[in-house]
């Protein structure tokens, strides 16, 4: 794990157990309250995937064409947590629409993390091949991702394991598969994407009061934008 990471996961056991001590009225310190952590990884970790290596990814998924592939290529032209795409159902999955979108809701399976995070994707080139593709698989599961997700829950570790070592074989760089969250907000901003637009489609919390006013951007306003990238 990144230190960022590491830092998340001591964040949420620290309330947890000041939480505990709250409830039970215990006499004590929490005990995680002050573990010190780097603030910085040994490790070069690229946040950010540039256009030319997000080019031959993208190239080679379409080649490679299994599973897996198609996860990248989702992740890449859509903008969404792998969590998210992992726990898809092919219902989730709107192609006979004039703007081919996907609907992403929670699940039992799959929670999301934000409020904001329940939104609409308009799908567009990779992302769009890769969700024609999911679909034309004729499996006996109505998940878009069954290697990875069921009844009881998505396996995103597993699945950010195996997606991490694929990039660094192919690019023989240190990239991760957030990375190309990180290149889809850059992207956006390239093209001079209002801020709004940029926070509804990538599922980011919302920055002021008024951004939670009204029902936000239609489709057809989000899939315009989404085609200029």
């Amino acid at each position: 794990m990144s230190n960022s990471t590491v830092k998340r996961v001591f964040s949420s056991i620290r309330a947890i157990i000041n939480l505990a001590i709250n409830e039970f009225g215990l006499n004590i310190i929490n005990p995680f309250s002050k573990v010190y952590l780097p603030s910085s990884s040994s490790v070069d970790i690229n946040r950010v995937i540039p256009r030319e290596d997000l080019i031959k990814i993208q190239s080679i998924c379409k080649k490679e064409d299994d599973e897996l592939r198609w996860i990248v290529a989702l992740l890449s032209d859509s903008g969404m947590r792998l969590s998210e795409a992992l726990g898809l159902t092919k219902e989730d999955i709107n192609l006979n629409h004039s703007i081919p979108h996907i609907r992403l809701i929670p699940h039992p399976w799959r929670g999301l993390k934000t409020k904001s995070s329940n939104r609409y994707i308009p799908l567009v080139k990779d992302s769009l091949w890769a969700s024609l593709r999911v679909l034309e698989h004729n499996n006996d599961s109505n998940f878009a991702f069954p290697r990875y997700t069921s009844l009881k829950g998505c396996n995103a570790n597993s699945a950010s394991a195996a997606l991490n070592k694929w990039l660094k074989e192919k690019l023989s760089k240190q990239y991760v598969i957030h990375g190309l969250r990180h290149s889809f907000r850059d992207r956006l901003r390239a093209i001079e994407c209002p801020l709004e637009i940029i926070d509804q489609l990538g599922g980011w919390s919302f920055k002021s009061v008024g951004q939670g006013y009204g029902k936000g951007y239609e489709l057809s306003v989000l899939g315009k934008w989404m085609n200029k990238i």
